[in-house]
């Protein structure tokens, strides 16, 4: 057994139990995660991801958005004698709305999805903002994922994740967003900066469940 994020292997512990699944949690990252034995299979994550409605038109999802466009604006701003700031939203889904609101900022995008834009061209270059928006909890293993974040972002770079963070285990066990079969990894405020302070990023919380990390 190792943590799925950090891969440490001397700390796993049972952190909570429901009547679906296990959680485990991991004693040096405070990552908590799923148990293996109950994690998706792809054909399942596939079925769950087809049922979502997300689009283009819906004015309700673009708001939604707008929480991790706040951000990433003043980040533009900031350079914005730069003209050609790059982005790759990673994980961008079946319709890649958050890509096409940064494009209208001028920020030159691309997207990736291992299963709606499975483009690993994509992967091979480096980007001034990276953007993983409800993607991050889904990964099975996450250390995967975040080594490929620390090659795509530039130094100077920002990457914006959105997720909602696990706040403590008692709030945990009622916690709706846990009960998604394709939620497997939950992060923490303290995860976040496990992370930041290892990887060389200064981190900060725009929103409860916004982190943005600023590469060295």
């Amino acid at each position: 057994m190792h943590c799925p994020l950090c891969l440490n292997t001397n700390s796993i512990s049972h952190y909570a139990q429901d009547k679906k699944r296990e959680y485990l949690q991991c004693g040096e990252c405070q990552l908590v995660f799923v148990a293996p034995s109950f994690l998706p299979s792809a054909e399942k994550e596939k079925q769950e991801y087809d049922l979502h409605e997300n689009s283009f038109e819906d004015e309700g999802y673009r708001r939604f958005l707008s929480k991790v466009i706040t951000p990433i604006t003043e980040y533009i701003t900031f350079h914005s004698t730069n003209s050609s700031l790059t982005g790759l939203d990673f994980g961008c889904g079946p319709a890649a709305v958050l890509a096409d609101m940064l494009s209208e900022k001028g920020v030159h995008m691309h997207t990736y999805d291992p299963f709606f834009a499975n483009t690993p061209e994509v992967l091979q270059r480096t980007y001034d903002i990276v953007t993983c928006t409800e993607a991050i909890e889904h990964f099975h293993a996450p250390h995967k994922e975040w080594q490929q974040f620390n090659l795509l972002v530039q130094s100077g770079g920002i990457i914006v994740i959105m997720t909602k963070r696990v706040i403590d285990k008692s709030r945990f066990l009622q916690w709706h967003y846990k009960n998604d079969p394709t939620h497997v990894s939950f992060f923490s405020e303290a995860t976040f900066e496990y992370l930041a302070k290892r990887d060389g990023y200064d981190v900060s919380f725009p929103t409860a469940d916004i982190a943005l990390f600023k590469k060295r």
